[in-house]
């Protein structure tokens, strides 16, 4: 009988170095679904998301896209609408998800990674076989942050706000890797968790 693949998910804060971490796990030949990119396909010209979006919020359609900065304004400080924008597009982007677990399960893959922002803001870990923290000091965190176009110590702490204390990421973690000592470290860290997660011990562990 076929073993189904691990479902080890990966988030982490503003800055930390996730996106790094995602690029890795590709280079270790570990398939990575990209939640962002599935949101942006979905708000794309025909994405499944445009029409109930257009629908909830008046206005934020453009040229059969949803604006994301016109969606961002009216969301974005105001909990009963992020709560509205959730519940159109958290499921379709669940279902895109399993449809990315099938497909990668039938090439025979043994381990997946899902790379989700807001892991454990939204109680999504519980849907995952582990989950995977990249995480970084602080200051480190912040130094990165600021170089970003646009970007203000005001608007960083307005997200960090939002966001999941990164102590407490780590505490609820099954894996923490360290992205401040170095790409090369946080590399060789994430090919031993991807060795044990596809070693034959690996149900046994989890």
């Amino acid at each position: 009988m076929k073993r189904r693949p691990i479902r080890l998910a990966l988030t982490g804060s503003i800055g930390m170095g996730k996106s790094t971490a995602a690029a890795q796990l590709r280079r270790l030949g570990v398939p990575v679904y990209d939640a962002d990119a599935a949101v942006h396909t979905l708000f794309a010209k025909g994405g499944a998301a445009v029409e109930p979006v257009g629908r909830a919020f008046p206005g934020v359609v453009v040229k059969g896209a949803v604006d994301r900065s016109k969606l961002g304004k009216i969301v974005f400080g105001d909990p009963a609408a992020l709560k509205r924008l959730e519940g159109i597009v958290h499921p379709l982007v669940r279902a895109s998800e399993k449809r990315f677990s099938r497909r990668m399960a039938a090439r025979g893959a043994r381990l997946l990674a899902f790379d989700i922002p807001l892991l454990f803001e939204t109680g999504g870990e519980r849907r995952y076989d582990a989950s995977l923290v990249v995480s970084a000091p602080g200051f480190v965190q912040e130094a990165r942050v600021l170089r970003r176009p646009g970007m203000t110590r005001e608007r960083l702490a307005a997200i960090r706000a939002r966001q999941t204390p990164d102590r407490e990421k780590r505490r609820r973690a099954d894996f923490v890797v360290p992205s401040a000592l170095g790409k090369r470290a946080a590399f060789d860290r994430l090919a031993a968790i991807v060795r044990l997660l596809r070693g034959p011990n690996a149900a046994k562990w989890l």
